[in-house]
């Protein structure tokens, strides 16, 4: 399955994605059991819209895997103990690896050119974070002495950064640890060549802000224009990337689509603001096709229809926050 890093065409992309639902119909088991709930024949899907996706909400009750592997490896969500936290199982981490590398080099460059600093307090202490084993894996491929995780350590990571001020560097860090750091000092920093990766997630230690808003301090506080930002979750094993303003492009082998959150099996028009369901075919031995909780928006000007069958079609879009369940209907039976 390893050829998804060779899809060049949207043809091949719709083939591999019908090849892709018809082996996990088969071979995991409560995608298949979800499926049989819908009443889906499975030799009947003939689109990619046609597909059922999988609420991620099933990752925190049920084994989500491949029959054909064992496997006591998995990445956990964030959260509390007392948190009924999602388990994405891992049959393969060199699948993970190659989409790891094959996205960064797509959209930002390839780590061997660069330093990477992690500003990941949260997360540094979960030996089952994805995000923790991606900057881990692109350390590696890097293999820069400078390379490391800065906790708390803001006046030394402020030193680095000023030292290395004539290099490529990255700095990785969620949202919240970020505007801790500028916190801690109260003058502007200045370090326009900074590459900053913003990865989400203020984990109830900052006030909820919108993505732009938080965009527009770091770009201050750091006096750098380059804020670009990372959305995955523990549930894939694929990145999109948006290189300023939140707008995210995805790699050939993942797609977003953008349903009607009062209505999961429909999908709404470019433009318009929805739930975002994520085909991602690196996830061959778990689903790869997810409905997240989350809500975004295809760009406006984008049409699948202005590709050839020889073109790759996947649209930008906007991540503009998290689903008020008070809002949903119509979807408790995705989560029965």
């Amino acid at each position: 399955m390893k050829n998804i890093f060779n899809i060049k065409t949207e043809t091949d992309f719709r083939q591999k994605c019908l090849e892709t639902f018809r082996y996990q119909y088969e071979n995991v088991e409560v995608y298949r059991k979800f499926c049989d709930y819908l009443h889906i024949d499975s030799t009947e899907i003939q689109d990619i819209h046609e597909i059922p996706f999988l609420p991620i909400e099933m990752f925190k009750n049920h084994l989500v895997l491949d029959r054909n592997f064992s496997t006591d490896q998995y990445f956990q969500s964030s959260g509390t103990t007392q948190m009924n936290r999602s388990k994405h199982f891992i049959a393969d981490f060199a699948l993970y690896e190659e989409s790891i590398y094959h996205s960064f080099a797509k959209f930002i460059g390839k780590p061997e050119d660069f330093i990477f600093l992690g500003l990941l307090p949260n997360y540094s202490e979960n030996p089952h974070s994805s995000l923790i084993y991606m900057v881990d894996f692109l350390m590696k491929k890097s293999g820069k002495s400078e390379n490391g995780y800065f906790l708390y350590n803001h006046q030394e990571l402020l030193e680095l950064l000023q030292n290395l001020k004539d290099k490529k560097v990255i700095l990785f860090g969620v949202s919240f640890a970020l505007l801790d750091f500028l916190d801690s000092f109260s003058q502007q920093l200045d370090f326009p060549d900074l590459f900053i990766i913003e990865t989400g997630g203020m984990k109830g230690r900052k006030e909820e802000m919108t993505k732009d808003e938080l965009l527009k301090i770091l770009q201050k506080g750091f006096g750098t224009n380059r804020i670009f930002s990372e959305y995955s979750m523990t549930e894939l094993l694929s990145q999109a990337y948006s290189l300023g303003e939140n707008i995210y492009e995805t790699p050939n082998w993942m797609r977003i689509l953008i349903r009607n959150t009062e209505d999961p099996f429909s999908y709404v028009e470019n433009g318009r603001t929805g739930a975002i369901n994520i085909i991602d075919l690196a996830n061959i031995h778990s689903c790869s096709f997810i409905a997240t909780q989350d809500l975004g928006k295809i760009m406006e000007d984008f049409s699948a229809f202005s590709a050839s069958e020889n073109e790759i079609s996947s649209p930008k879009f906007q991540v503009l926050g998290r689903i008020d369940h008070s809002d949903i209907r119509g979807c408790s039976l995705l989560v029965s």
